[in-house]
């Protein structure tokens, strides 16, 4: 049976991971990632088109000084994107996340077994809980550069708002505005999380070794006249 340091322990790296994949869950689960405002301009309208939107679903809306006004729009990110490079890239954040979300819930599990446990030499010990948790930071690391470059990099917003309102082409677009919203912004929380997870096995292998080293060299603190009796 584990002590009760390493269960303590280890049920605190199941809290941070477990944290992380509830979080991951957020991120996939709401669509505030981004608002984009695009300001237009041309002979009938002036003002912007506002396209709030996540990674499967978003709404749109036209802000115009004059001219008429649609209603507001709903709809499917993937539907509306024709380009095989953005889609691609769309998909990609989406996988990474998912990826992500596999690796959170895999070293939680790791993590409460090893509370109850001892598997400490196998893959089922502090190595699965750092590769799991390891894999965890890359995936939505990458997913966070990767949906920034899609947006900044492959104009994700203007070509959405393409589809979205056709009467108004790109030579119109006056310029664009990003606010990314808090689902974005949760990638930060699942980077502390899985660290939080991996300083704290690593806190513990130290305080193990450490331990194992005193018991080891008992011989180093006994007196002289006790080593010779």
């Amino acid at each position: 049976m584990p002590t009760t340091r390493k269960t303590l322990m280890f049920l605190s790296g199941f809290f941070t991971s477990f944290g992380s994949f509830i979080v991951v869950c957020s991120m996939l689960g709401t669509q505030e990632w981004i608002s984009s405002s695009i300001a237009i301009s041309d002979s009938s309208s002036n003002g912007s088109l506002v396209v709030n939107y996540g990674l499967f679903r978003g709404t749109s809306r036209q802000e115009f000084s004059h001219g008429l006004e649609e209603s507001q729009k709903a709809f499917e990110v993937l539907g509306k994107l024709n380009s095989s490079s953005r889609r691609t890239m769309h998909l990609l954040v989406i996988l990474l996340l998912v990826l992500s979300l596999c690796a959170s819930l895999l070293s939680s599990g790791f993590t409460f077994y090893n509370s109850i446990s001892n598997p400490y030499q196998t893959f089922l010990g502090p190595v699965g809980i750092y590769t799991w948790s390891g894999l965890a930071v890359v995936s939505v690391f990458l997913a966070m550069i990767l949906f920034v470059v899609n947006t900044q990099v492959h104009l994700l917003s203007e070509a959405l708002a393409q589809t979205l309102y056709p009467l108004y082409p790109m030579a119109t677009y006056k310029g664009t505005t990003h606010s990314y919203g808090y689902s974005f912004w949760l990638t930060l929380l699942v980077l502390l999380l899985s660290a939080v997870t991996v300083v704290i096995i690593v806190f513990y292998q130290k305080a193990r070794r450490q331990r194992k080293q005193e018991q080891r060299k008992p011989m180093e603190y006994a007196p002289k006249d006790g080593i010779l009796f």
